[in-house]
């Protein structure tokens, strides 16, 4: 196959997503859009097993807890900003990482492997077992976040096609970061990493902080 046709398959399957939601089903649509999250979760996992190295079994854990979180900074009633509720989300998923990923880190293999399943476990209990995530039988998020500018609301994530467009959008920014990181010296570094941490380290890098930064970032 030449270059250009090994890039029409993607292009067309890129022109085929924004196309979805007026051709599309509601079922379909959900669908694609929680196939589209998961690709997100996905590309994280690329970036912590794929480009470090780093094999992890806890690694949902941080989709849980950003899950969680967005149902206990929610008003009950009211449907809360996306402005501030989408980075406090993330931020609590990225400090629950950097806690896991400053204490698994000092093991290596399947040692590193079983202390994130232990702390995946850990998460599960808090909010399965406590009145703190509703126990067995979960919370629910009464009302969608929305954006709202000058008492204008631009997104409502109630509405499944918008729902639908914001997290493809998303997708695409979080595979053009991702592209753009790995492209990087830092980049360069974490397939260092990969291949010969000994090595890296000799060299002067200092692997621990580059392999935690990584795991921060993937969570």
């Amino acid at each position: 196959m030449t270059p250009r046709s090994r890039l029409l398959v993607p292009a067309l399957v890129l022109l085929a997503f924004p196309a979805l939601p007026p051709a599309g089903s509601g079922f379909y649509l959900e669908f694609t859009t929680k196939v589209l999250i998961l690709s997100i979760f996905a590309l994280s996992l690329e970036l912590l097993v794929g480009a470090t190295g780093l094999v992890s079994l806890g690694h949902a854990a941080f989709l849980g807890i950003a899950a969680y979180a967005t149902v206990l900074l929610s008003p009950k009633y009211d449907p809360a900003s996306a402005f501030w509720l989408l980075p406090a989300t993330m931020a609590c998923a990225a400090l629950y990482a950097l806690a896991v990923g400053a204490l698994s880190l000092r093991t290596r293999g399947v040692y590193f492997i079983m202390v994130t399943l232990a702390f995946a476990q850990m998460a599960y209990y808090v909010f399965h077992d406590t009145k703190l995530g509703g126990g067995t039988d979960g919370i629910y998020l009464n009302a969608k976040p929305s954006v709202i500018v000058a008492g204008v609301k631009l997104l409502d994530f109630a509405n499944a096609r918008t729902m639908y467009y914001v997290v493809l959008a998303c997708a695409v920014l979080v595979f053009a970061f991702l592209a753009v990181l790995l492209a990087s010296r830092f980049g360069r570094a974490l397939a260092g990493i990969r291949s010969n941490e000994q090595r890296m380290r000799a060299a002067g890098f200092p692997t621990f902080w580059y392999k935690l930064a990584a795991f921060t970032l993937a969570g």
